[in-house]
């Protein structure tokens, strides 16, 4: 809007009209999503990993324990509801992060149109291609993982009364591939748990030079114990300490 020369009327111009973006579909709300969904997923892995552990404990103890999450809620909830509840739960946190993470990666690309003939390779990108590749290992284990020990389609016995026999059967000796498989997808999430953690770190304020080493070296142990902890249970089965 403008006054006239005579300033006896005012006259209005063109008026744009812009359409605010959701704050969730900002790159602030997309890292938000990204930063609830793993941590989801990580609570997830540790307890999973510790749940693993137990196959230490013997047959009658980890059977226990395996029967027993299937009855996580009784009576309040019927059958097996919790476990529905939590893959459902984790599904979302699953795509959710997918979904965040390609739509900042897009937006990243698109930021930057011109690609340079002789554009060094710096961390950033290969930190990038790291985390790509290795969410599509992850996800494609996943996938085998749920038709191997929780639907008991691909495993030798197969059979949800004996977890402790699947678990054995899975990483028998003979089955070798399994294993290296498992531990291709155990790397590859560790990968993803160091750039992961790094990030989360430095966001809690690690943004000095000695903070960001701190947070590297805290991202580390954190990827390694995690990865150590899911890979012994496959190696041990491997070597006849649990058979």
């Amino acid at each position: 809007m403008h006054w006239t020369t005579d300033q006896t009327a005012p006259s209005v111009g063109s008026v744009v009209v812009t359409r605010t973006r959701s704050p969730i579909r900002s790159n602030v709300g997309l890292k938000a999503v990204m930063a609830v969904t793993g941590i989801i997923l990580v609570l997830f892995l540790i307890l999973h990993m510790l749940g693993n552990l137990k196959v230490f404990t013997g047959e009658t103890s980890f059977d226990h324990y395996a029967h027993w999450l299937r009855d996580i809620g009784k009576p309040l909830l019927p059958g097996v509801w919790f476990l529905w509840i939590q893959r459902g739960v984790l599904t979302l946190a699953v795509l959710g992060h997918i979904a965040a993470a390609t739509a900042l990666a897009l937006r990243s690309r698109a930021a930057r149109p011109v690609r340079y003939a002789h554009r060094p390779k710096v961390r950033g990108s290969y930190a990038a291609r790291t985390m790509r590749w290795g969410g599509v290992i992850i996800l494609l284990f996943v996938v085998y993982h749920l038709l191997d020990l929780t639907t008991g389609h691909l495993n030798p016995v197969g059979d949800p009364a004996t977890p402790y026999a699947n678990v054995v059967a899975d990483f028998a000796p003979e089955r070798w591939y399994v294993t290296l498989f498992y531990t291709l997808a155990i790397v590859a999430l560790g990968f993803h748990l160091r750039h992961g953690a790094f990030s989360a770190f430095r966001s809690l304020g690690q943004q000095t030079p000695q903070g960001e080493r701190r947070a590297r070296i805290a991202a580390l142990v954190f990827a390694v114990s995690l990865c150590a902890g899911f890979l012994v249970v496959p190696f041990a089965v491997l070597t006849g300490l649990v058979s």
